[in-house]
């Protein structure tokens, strides 16, 4: 079975898990399987905790893309991988792993994804989403105050590295995007047509 990964990168609060969402509403897990970089982030459990409030999460250095990049090869041989967990709220690593099988399409997806240039080789499609700074910005502020145990103020604190960090390092990588989406989740013929892709791509594997 040839299998297909899809890398979908893109700015923090773009609209990437919206449109990784839209598009299993369209296939199923017997088809697609999701990988996260977010579970690749570096285990920081020798820092002290106050320290880790200071890590830099949008800086290609917190990833540790050895292990992304191992597990990719692996899953796109046809083998299980364990993909790590992560909490965000201790910035450490979980002892717990996720199986993910082998699947006719892979989907990887994360803000850095596309900054490593083995990730870049290892997608048989890129795709950027892209959306205007300040939608990004409202998602981030409802998403970290949810997911990450953050303060309004927290967010907004650390906005100007995570906007720094976009311009340096997530924005020039649009450039190595095969399909651009713009408006996120929202942009619902883009999404029509990675699904198009998508199933195409799947009975062509199928065969």
């Amino acid at each position: 079975m040839e299998i297909i990964v899809i890398g979908i990168a893109g700015g923090s609060g773009s609209g990437k898990t919206t449109v990784v969402r839209r598009i299993m509403e369209r296939l199923t897990k017997k088809e697609v399987a999701i990988i996260s970089q977010d579970s690749y982030y570096r285990d920081n459990a020798a820092i002290p905790l106050e320290q880790r409030q200071h890590i830099n999460f949008d800086h290609p250095d917190s990833i540790e893309f050895e292990l992304l990049v191992s597990q990719l090869r692996q899953i796109k041989s046809g083998l299980p991988i364990h993909e790590p967990t992560y909490d965000y709220i201790t910035s450490t690593r979980l002892s717990e792993t996720i199986i993910v099988e082998p699947r006719h399409v892979v989907i990887v997806e994360g803000i850095l994804l596309f900054t490593d240039p083995k990730v870049r080789e290892l997608c048989n499609i890129k795709v950027f989403v892209d959306a205007e700074a300040d939608d990004r910005l409202i998602r981030i502020i409802h998403r970290d105050m949810r997911e990450r145990g953050r303060s309004v103020d927290d967010v907004i604190d650390r906005y100007e590295v995570v906007k720094t960090m976009h311009d340096l390092f997530i924005e020039p990588t649009k450039k190595f995007a095969d399909i651009i989406v713009p408006q996120g989740g929202e942009n619902l013929v883009a999404i029509d047509i990675l699904v198009s892709m998508i199933k195409q791509k799947i009975t062509q594997t199928a065969k």
